[in-house]
């Protein structure tokens, strides 16, 4: 079995009405995904996907006529890819898919899981306000979810706090509430600073007291001390790592323990081969591993995968804040939405690889480039 070729497309879903995602001050306009397909020479075809490929087309060349199962080998030259240009890790989802199709195995099998059912939880998007953020609740608690991640970015914290009160009191205490404070990282043309440590140890008191499940991104990404003390100075589980970058930048979270919570996704940092190989290290060492899934569809079956092959996550994101962000648009690339049942459980496909089908006519259509 050998690697024959290599194709990259581009397609824009035009959002009207707008996403207005909190973490970005400009409302999206349009969700842009990239799609790799690996072509083997018998026939077989292995997808992968992320937000961006811009650059790796010049870097093709070097995986052609391989075995596309020599994953160590694939895993090094991603590596050294993506410290040149993007994120090729996308391309590392698609062997993946492609092997499991040659063994006649669901990917998650094939990194050692056993248990193909995960529990969710609806990740919101939107800052609404209090009675429209405490009536999402409702609903979405009533289509089964156990668990809501609630984001914190309106312009004085105080707004937040009094939000997520509003949402605890409509709740009530059987539905697990996470908190993303969204300090980690900025868009480029967001420039407002993180929180101080004193910041995120005053919100980290008021979250205690509200029963929150754990409070994630609280300080910069890159402020290592500050979350080792932030952790130690409540007794709340400090979650991050969403959009590192580098595989030993996230090993350093766990052995200066950062974190509590490790949430990096496959399809932005490591792929697959090298995420699981950092889960197996968080879990050694005490640290939760469930990864962060705000991608597409293809994304978020990667990480599903890979979520079960590691077994031990509580809980994986479910991006859902309906009617601005739903399977819909999330998953415009594949033939059929993703979704969980109606006791917030996801099931992963038994079928060999990823298991899923794109829709190829709403791919022509949607092609630009």
């Amino acid at each position: 079995m050998r690697i024959e070729r290599i194709e990259i497309s581009r397609h824009s879903l035009t959002l009207e009405p707008p996403f207005a995602a909190a973490w970005d001050s400009r409302p999206r306009r349009d969700f842009i995904v990239d799609i790799v397909q690996v072509y083997a020479d018998d026939g077989s075809v292995g997808i992968g996907s992320g937000d961006s490929m811009a650059g790796i087309d010049d870097y093709l060349d070097h995986f052609i006529g391989g075995d596309p199962r020599d994953m160590d080998r694939h895993f090094k030259v991603l590596d050294n890819i993506a410290f040149h240009v993007g994120r090729p890790w996308p391309l590392d989802v698609a062997l993946w898919d492609l092997r499991g199709k040659a063994e006649g195995q669901p990917v998650y099998k094939l990194l050692g899981g056993t248990q193909g059912r995960l529990r969710t939880y609806a990740s919101l998007g939107v800052l609404r306000s209090e009675p429209d953020m405490a009536a999402q609740a409702r609903r979405l608690a009533a289509a089964g979810f156990p668990a809501l991640k609630i984001r914190f970015q309106r312009p004085d914290v105080a707004e937040d706090l009094a939000v997520l009160a509003a949402v605890r009191a409509a709740v009530g205490p059987d539905i697990e509430l996470m908190v993303d404070c969204n300090q980690g990282w900025r868009m480029p043309w967001d420039t407002q600073p993180p929180w101080t440590y004193d910041k995120a140890l005053t919100v980290a008191r008021a979250l205690e007291g509200l029963g929150v499940y754990w409070m994630e991104e609280p300080l910069h990404r890159g402020d290592y001390a500050g979350m080792a003390s932030l952790r130690a100075a409540t007794g709340l589980m400090i979650a991050g790592g969403e959009m590192t970058r580098e595989l030993h930048e996230l090993r350093t979270l766990v052995e200066r323990r950062c974190l509590d919570v490790l949430q990096p996704d496959c399809a932005l940092t490591g792929g697959i081969t090298g995420l699981h190989r950092v889960g197996l290290f968080a879990k050694h060492n005490g640290v939760v591993f469930t990864p962060h899934t705000w991608g597409n569809g293809i994304g978020l079956m990667a990480n599903l995968h890979l979520a079960a092959g590691l077994g031990g996550a509580p809980y994986l994101e479910f991006p859902y804040d309906p009617p601005d962000w739903t399977p819909d648009r999330r998953d415009f690339p594949l033939a059929l939405p993703l979704f969980p049942d109606a006791q917030g459980y996801i099931t992963v496909p038994d079928a060999p690889g990823l298991g899923i089908d794109l829709n190829e006519e709403m791919l022509e259509r949607t092609r630009i480039g």
